[in-house]
């Protein structure tokens, strides 16, 4: 089990992300937590368009059985 810290956000930012959290079957914690992850790699990243970090954080979230093999369309 993980340890957990409680914390004080705005209730705007709260009910945004319970928003967000049902939409993406998330709880809130998990949604906040998403949003400080794709911030943190934004910051450690400057020259990536957000959209591709969160996209590439999802899919490394994905269990290993879950993906599909890459197969080339042509073969040279």
């Amino acid at each position: 089990m993980t340890a957990s810290t409680s914390i004080r956000i705005e209730q705007k930012l709260y009910e945004q992300a319970r928003s967000e959290a049902l939409a993406e079957h998330r709880t809130i914690a998990g949604q906040v937590e998403y949003w400080a992850k794709v911030g943190r790699a934004a910051l450690d990243n400057p020259d990536l368009p957000v959209s591709f970090i969160a996209e590439s954080l999802a899919s490394m979230a994905e269990s290993r059985e879950d993906t599909t093999a890459f197969e080339p369309r042509s073969r040279k």
